[in-house]
């Protein structure tokens, strides 16, 4: 009797790296990052060849078709000279097309007329630099140039100037625009450090739950003087003082007092609860520390006002003996933490507005743009890297949660100023 064949075990497939040669296991990303380089040299050299062609069609028009006889020609053709454009971050040297007038004038070339007044370099240099490339890094993170072409201005004092000249033109033009079209019923306040430095942002949020940058000021403190400077600053560039407005503040005394000396009763202020709880928390060992953050937390949960002062003045009677700071620290612009609570927002948009977390994610953006800066030369540095953090953090800006309750919000906003306005005059009387 025949044996029966037995039936081969069917194959494993095989994954797709497993089908590459052992070579391009590893080689692929160094292919990938090869043929991206290569395509950007091609770019580049496919840029100087339209460029060329670009400036003998404006020789051409100036001067006629070349070898044909012309008798009404106002210019002549007058060989090459060097000249410099910017390309791919770099400056590159190229042969220049000559043209003069038949009394001998130079005449200059409209396409390179408009590549040399515009500066792609320091739009190159700052978009580098803010990504975290330093001035002496800046060459090699460029492409390569085209072969045979002589580039230069990539040196590290170069590449400086430019990002000074560029970022100083943006500070000027960032401390100057117009804020009088926009609708500002929230605006955060918050201080942040660049060396021996303080820099004081104003993030305004509008009645639709966007977020602007408004303005930023530096000095050594946040002081009164400070703050009360960049507010002005803020009015005469066209901010409205006679509006309903939440000022969100860290809790810092000078920042209070400028808010209520520029803007007076149009102001409600809601202390940051976060700046509160590390107050609170540095007055208090570190076995203590989580227990009284879940009972202040416990507290500001509270549904309504009344409930949440009378628990975070049980919580400070319950420290007074051991620790009167804490108990003070708590008890100290108590109602000022607790003016959302008394606005009833909604959850989503109270969560926002309870705490400066908005300006500290700014601030982690301006810190991480200037890591690169070693040594602080000056209040004008410090601004204008200030300044270029900010606009870069701001293209990335989307509505503040819980934005779809900001039409209650602003209702309940002006409702409360009219009410402490009639008050105050009451009392007057």
């Amino acid at each position: 009797m025949r044996k029966s064949a037995t039936k081969p075990a069917p194959r494993k497939p095989r994954s797709c790296s497993e089908t590459l040669p052992p070579a391009s296991k590893h080689g692929l990303a160094d292919v990938l990052l090869e043929a991206h380089r290569s395509l950007l040299k091609l770019v580049l050299e496919k840029g100087l060849e339209v460029f060329g062609r670009m400036l003998e069609e404006d020789r051409t028009q100036l001067c006629g078709p070349k070898n044909k006889p012309q008798e009404d020609r106002q210019a002549y053709r007058h060989g090459h000279d060097e000249g410099q454009v910017v390309l791919g971050g770099r400056k590159i040297r190229l042969r220049k097309p000559r043209v003069r007038s038949l009394a001998g004038e130079e005449l200059e070339l409209p396409h390179w007329r408009e590549a040399s007044q515009g500066d792609p370099l320091s739009e190159r240099v700052i978009d580098q630099m803010l990504v975290g490339v330093s001035t002496r890094n800046y060459a090699r993170s460029l492409e390569e140039g085209p072969e045979g072409v002589e580039t230069s201005a990539t040196s590290r004092s170069t590449v400086s100037r430019q990002f000074v000249a560029r970022t100083r033109t943006q500070v000027e033009k960032f401390l100057s625009r117009s804020l009088g079209e926009l609708d500002l019923p929230v605006i955060l306040l918050d201080g942040t450090g660049m060396g021996d430095h303080v820099l004081v942002v104003a993030l305004g949020i509008d009645a639709k739950g966007g977020k602007h940058v408004l303005g930023v000021t530096e000095g050594s403190t946040e002081s009164e003087q400070v703050c009360g400077g960049l507010l002005r600053q803020l009015v005469d560039r066209g901010l409205v003082v006679e509006r309903a407005r939440l000022f969100v503040l860290d809790g810092g005394k000078g920042l209070r007092k400028a808010v209520r000396e520029v803007f007076g009763p149009w102001a409600l202020i809601q202390r940051c609860q976060v700046h509160k709880l590390r107050n609170v928390a540095e007055h208090l060992p570190q076995n203590k520390r989580a227990w009284v953050r879940a009972a202040i937390n416990r507290a500001w949960a509270q549904a309504t006002v009344e409930k949440a002062r009378g628990k975070l003045r049980e919580l400070a009677s319950q420290l007074e003996e051991q620790y009167p700071s804490a108990a003070g620290s708590i008890l100290e612009g108590l109602d000022e933490t607790l003016t959302v609570i008394t606005l009833g927002v909604g959850a989503a948009l109270s969560k926002t507005l309870r705490t400066t977390n908005p300006i500290e994610n700014l601030q982690g953006t301006l810190k991480r743009v200037s890591r690169n800066v070693k040594r602080w030369r000056g209040g004008s540095m410090a601004v204008r890297w200030a300044v270029s953090g900010l606009l870069e953090a701001q293209k990335k800006f989307r509505r503040v949660k819980g934005f779809r309750e900001m039409p209650q919000f602003i209702a309940a906003l002006e409702a409360t100023i009219q009410c402490e306005s009639l008050d105050s005059k009451t009392k007057i009387a």
